[in-house]
């Protein structure tokens, strides 16, 4: 099977313009930004957005300059919204690193996260594609919106999966549909094919939230965020959302009355944790992963038979059995 290292190596010259674009963009001639801006550069992720963006062109075409400059916009807006996540959290570490608000401050870090919006956007112009530069300035707006839904569901405890899926679909998969959508208008794809690989990045990135909102039912350092940390913001996600929504379970009432409850003690998100994985949580959530992992591979089947599909393919199932 295509792994995600082979992926990378498959298209690594590309990668390679693709960061060499990325610092380009974000090289200013103030010493203190470009000093924050290299610190946080030296630790990449494993850039699937990006690499979306050039496996959707190789799909419907070939990666260009247009293609690198799309990929390079959707990485630095991603990046700004960790960036300003890590401040709304207080972050102190991510990939095993500092954070910028740990190593300078809150201030520093909400405008080198304006500084990557800017330059994502300037990233976006150059193409001169209007549907790469709207969905990119959109996609912001989608992005912020679902953090704010999530909030509203929290503090007012609306509990469905309907709300949560929405939620998820905003801030998450959003960020997926866009990389996709963008590398195709690059590319001068059809609307059609473009849809279709739109419905299946917006599954992989249910899938890759739903798998993320897992971690966070085991204590695993790697991961680099504690148990329960979601609870202690308020937030339910689907381990436990499946189960509370079950009124037949035992101890529900007084579960359901504790999940509402503001300011949970260590004590009390244990318990939560613990009800949803003794009562099938966990095996709820790998089960609608792979209902949708289902569904996405039969809406790609549709597309050409060619490295790309098979690739969005790996990328999806490498999201699903992810260990961090």
């Amino acid at each position: 099977m295509t792994t995600l290292e082979s992926i990378q190596k498959s298209i690594s010259p590309e990668l390679k313009m693709l960061n060499e674009r990325i610092v380009g963009a974000l090289s200013t001639s103030n010493k203190l930004m470009n000093e924050v801006v290299e610190t946080y550069l030296k630790t990449k992720g494993k850039q699937i957005r990006p690499i979306l963006v050039m496996l959707s062109a190789k799909m419907f075409g070939t990666i260009d300059e247009n293609v690198i400059s799309a990929a390079a916009a959707v990485e630095m807006l991603h990046n700004a919204s960790l960036i300003h996540d890590d401040v709304i959290d207080e972050t102190k570490e991510r990939r095993n690193n500092p954070t910028i608000n740990c190593i300078w401050d809150n201030h520093i870090a909400v405008l080198v996260g304006d500084y990557f919006v800017s330059a994502a956007l300037q990233q976006a112009i150059s193409t001169q594609d209007p549907r790469i530069i709207t969905a990119l300035s959109q996609l912001g707006a989608i992005l912020s919106l679902g953090e704010i839904d999530q909030i509203y569901n929290a503090q007012s405890h609306v509990l469905s999966e309907e709300a949560y899926f929405n939620v998820i679909r905003a801030k998450t998969a959003s960020l997926f549909v866009a990389c996709v959508a963008m590398g195709g208008y690059a590319v001068k794809a059809s609307d059609d094919e473009i849809e279709k690989l739109k419905q299946f990045t917006n599954l992989l990135g249910l899938c890759f939230q739903i798998r993320d909102d897992v971690f966070d039912y085991f204590e695993d350092k790697k991961v680099g965020k504690p148990t329960g940390n979601d609870l202690r913001e308020g937030k339910i996600t689907l381990p436990l959302l499946h189960v509370l929504l079950n009124e037949s379970l035992p101890l529900h009432e007084e579960m359901l009355a504790l999940s509402h409850k503001d300011n949970l003690a260590t004590e009390e998100i244990a318990t939560l944790i613990n009800y949803a994985k003794n009562n099938g949580g966990i095996e709820y959530a790998y089960g609608k992963m792979t209902e949708l992992r289902n569904q996405a591979v039969e809406i790609i089947k549709q597309l050409p038979d060619n490295e790309a599909r098979k690739a969005f393919i790996a990328i999806l199932d490498y999201i699903i059995a992810r260990d961090l």
